[in-house]
């Protein structure tokens, strides 16, 4: 498997929460995740700061412009930048979506690929080079979406399987997404996990949603995490064994203590699924 470099529940670090945890980091908290696009130009006194955070505790690094789907040719360029800032920060796991996000500049959105076998054949090459250059294994994640392309071929799970395999990567399993496009899409998001590898899972998160109607839910990072979302990762853990679990929450975001009780909650949930991995494993790992 994958290794990680992390264990535990962890949290998305935002730059208004840095302040209180460089003073003190809550417990709780055994890493942290950071977007590379926020940080690897960062200089300066934030800089200096986010150092600190990094030599001082676990992260993972979590893409958002990578387009593995995306049309164009793929941005080496940009991947020798993340990995210079992966290998700078000693972070070991590094994740994107399963989506794109470019078409002739970028499209600042995550947008779904085409469930065909050409489009498993295009993403699978782009994920290999991308582990070639970055000089180790990457996680995908499935991604959250609202309009099915006409022209599947497959569903969405035999699409992400099939990424998986063709490329052998990791997935990176985001419990919100499969709530969100269940009710989106119609389906049971029981079933759905128990459609995918449980050997390629090495990651989660756990997030908030907007509820815009009975049939359309939007993945937002808004809000806090949903009872029936809670429920789905203690079955996630249940059938995939424990895993790092993050926190993403990106708007509307609450004072740290808050966020520290769904952590905390996370924590329950791997405890009440497994024997605890001692926090002081984090560092060594890393």
């Amino acid at each position: 498997m994958i290794p990680t470099g992390v264990t535990g529940a962890g949290l998305g670090l935002r730059r208004e929460l840095v302040p209180a945890l460089l003073e003190r980091c809550p417990d709780a908290i055994e890493f942290f995740e950071v977007a590379p696009e926020n940080w690897m130009e960062m200089g300066g006194a934030s800089g200096r700061q986010f150092r600190a955070l990094t030599e001082r505790h676990a992260f993972v690094a979590h893409g958002l412009s990578l387009s593995l789907g995306g049309p164009g040719p793929l941005d080496e360029v940009f991947v020798r930048r993340v990995k210079r800032f992966l290998d700078a920060h000693g972070i070991r796991l590094y994740t994107e979506h399963l989506s794109y996000t470019t078409d002739d500049g970028q499209l600042y959105d995550l947008m779904p690929i085409p469930a065909t076998y050409e489009a498993v054949r295009h993403v699978a090459k782009r994920i290999r080079r991308v582990q070639d250059i970055l000089e180790r294994p990457i996680a995908i994640e499935n991604a959250s979406f609202y309009v099915k392309a006409p022209i599947d071929e497959m569903s969405e799970s035999d699409f992400i399987r099939a990424v998986l395999e063709e490329a052998d990567c990791a997935l990176h399993l985001d419990v919100n997404n499969v709530y969100v496009n269940s009710v989106n899409h119609g389906y049971d998001p029981r079933e759905f996990l128990l459609s995918l590898p449980a050997e390629r899972v090495a990651y989660l998160h756990m997030a908030g949603h907007f509820r815009e109607a009975d049939d359309l839910v939007i993945d937002t990072h808004g809000a806090d995490v949903i009872d029936p979302v809670w429920d789905l990762l203690d079955f996630t853990y249940r059938h995939f064994g424990v895993h790092p679990t993050l926190l993403e929450r990106d708007f509307n975001i609450p004072p740290l203590p808050t966020l520290v009780r769904e952590v905390k909650r996370i924590a329950r949930l791997q405890q009440r699924n497994t024997v605890r991995v001692p926090r002081a494993a984090n560092r060594a790992a890393s």
